[in-house]
């Protein structure tokens, strides 16, 4: 039984559930570690520097995850003298179900790179479970291109954790995709509010 099975258990009502997942919830994030924060922001800054592209990728929700990383740092950023150049990789449905008709899905991210990723570029990729197929086999192709990745995990890091440059992992139990993912979208807010404000002082 995970922790959202015993907070429903012991907290039956809306309000009194509300109350315990907003404390757990707080105490998942006490425990990211700020230099892993610190080492991807390195690796957004560094990009933005030397005019290399970031690649977002994930699934489900981790795939609106990554298409809201991509719009935060590449708009919400306002850096239009040197942008970040950002792009989702799980936004465009056509190129998508080409390559998932054609190839299968597990290579719908590893095509789109195969033409696009240059040398330097950023591949990130964004899972809870850190194993889906199709996230590792792009990770794999990022590393044969000597592209710097970044893996934004959580449950135990699964196999993503161990084959990423750098790693931000956020600490659940596994199968508490809720708390995963809002870790996910917490590290886009504060990380892209951050550059905004860096970048304007540098």
């Amino acid at each position: 039984m995970n922790n959202l099975d015993l907070i429903f258990e012991n907290n039956a009502s809306i309000e009194s559930y509300s109350i315990a997942y907003f404390k757990y919830l707080s105490s998942v994030i006490t425990k990211i570690s700020e230099d892993e924060i610190a080492a991807f922001v390195q690796v957004l800054l560094s990009a933005r520097k030397n005019g290399k592209t970031i690649y977002f990728i994930g699934n489900g929700g981790s795939a609106a995850t990554a298409s809201h990383f991509a719009n935060d740092i590449s708009i919400g950023t306002r850096s239009w003298g040197k942008p970040f150049r950002v792009v989702s990789l799980c936004d465009n449905q056509a190129v998508i179900t080409a390559i998932a008709n054609d190839y299968g899905y597990e290579f719908v991210f590893y095509q789109q790179l195969k033409v696009l990723l240059q040398e330097g570029d950023v591949v990130v990729a964004i899972s809870a479970s850190g194993n889906s197929p199709n996230l590792i086999s792009a990770i794999e192709l990022a590393k044969k291109k000597d592209a710097v990745t970044v893996g934004l995990t959580s449950f135990d890091g699964g196999e993503l954790r161990k084959v990423t440059d750098i790693s931000v992992h956020i600490p659940t139990e596994k199968g508490e995709y809720g708390p995963a993912e809002d870790g996910h979208m917490i590290l886009d807010h504060l990380i892209s509010s951050y550059l905004m404000r860096f970048i304007k002082n540098v």
